[in-house]
């Protein structure tokens, strides 16, 4: 009997288009000798299996099943590929966990506390031979903050949204005019906002996952961005960013940033595959710790699947490893 995976995708936020082409890319390389699946849309509005011919059938709440040509279906897992809330803050997992239908990636109190930047940051910031920029969380904007927060970091300064993903509502601030609107930008998307001193080096993001019971820690990607840093256009737009798999390091590097993200992926209990970005900063060659992402993009020139095919895997094999995984 094929297991029935519910492929879920779509999301509350603006990264659901993102989540949408990771989704079709998912189903494309899933095992149809092992799998039967069920693309499920999560939205705030609605829930629904997208069946063969079109048809929107609503998911029951009660013990998430569908029903399909009179059959009630129940699902033995789920591919979860939405990107952001719900799929990625730990909403919908915890929902899962109550049902007790197992998942691809973190569990909920993983998931809610990588997805706060700061917090993420502190926990992290212990680890040897990994280093975090100077930075301050907001919790809400106000006239003069910008000047405050002068007397704290230093330009050029970084303002996130702490809870966001794809760099979305994300600035570089030269001047205390650009903070001011680096502010008022993020603060639209979300009531959290971080800001962080800049670190000047060359960018890196590497996969890590969990297979057989086993940490596995992909190649990295360099990424070397025509803009000033890898923003939503830069990740998202053809040609924008040149991306290097492996990334340029010595083997003493590659060696120790393996060993830099196996832990970052131990600390934080993660499950399923994520994606750590980091910088190497220039004059020091430390290992600066951006963010972790545990529902990273899966389109084709996504960096997982880049890293993925770099190894001598395909997509298909990996995808697979990941969906076994959550049984054990």
């Amino acid at each position: 009997m094929k297991k029935k995976i519910a492929l879920v995708m779509g999301g509350y936020t603006g990264e659901s288009v993102v989540s949408l082409k990771s989704a079709a890319v998912v189903a494309q390389h899933l095992d149809e000798d092992r799998y039967q699946v069920f693309p499920v849309h999560v939205y705030q509005d609605s829930c629904y299996h997208l069946a063969a011919n079109g048809d929107k059938i609503p998911v029951d709440f009660n013990d998430f099943s569908i029903s399909l040509d009179g059959e009630k279906i129940k699902f033995d897992g789920v591919f979860n590929i939405i990107h952001g809330s719900p799929g990625e803050d730990g909403k919908l997992v915890g929902y899962f966990d109550m049902l007790g239908i197992p998942y691809t990636t973190c569990d909920a109190l993983t998931s809610s506390i990588t997805m706060n930047k700061a917090y993420t940051k502190k926990i992290i910031e212990g680890i040897a031979d990994l280093h975090v920029a100077k930075s301050v969380q907001l919790f809400e904007n106000r006239n003069g903050l910008a000047e405050e927060l002068l007397e704290e970091l230093s330009l050029p300064i970084f303002v996130k949204p702490n809870n966001g993903g794809s760099s979305i509502g994300m600035s570089k601030a030269k001047s205390a005019e650009e903070l001011t609107l680096a502010l008022e930008l993020a603060f639209k998307e979300d009531d959290q906002v971080m800001v962080e001193e800049f670190v000047s080096g060359r960018e890196f993001s590497i996969g890590i996952y969990k297979s057989k019971g086993k940490i596995t820690v992909l190649p990295s990607t360099e990424i070397i961005s025509s803009k000033e840093f890898f923003d939503f256009e830069a990740k998202y737009q053809p040609g924008v960013s040149e991306e290097i798999t492996p990334g340029r390091m010595d083997e003493r590097d590659v060696e120790k940033v393996r060993k830099i993200a196996e832990k970052v992926y131990q600390t934080l209990n993660c499950k399923g595959a994520v994606r750590m970005d980091y910088f190497l900063e220039t004059h020091t060659d430390d290992f600066y710790f951006i963010e972790i992402n545990t529902v990273p993009g899966q389109t084709e020139t996504s960096l997982i699947s880049q890293q993925v095919k770099a190894v001598g895997m395909t997509l298909k094999d990996f995808y697979t490893e990941l969906i076994e995984e959550m049984w054990r």
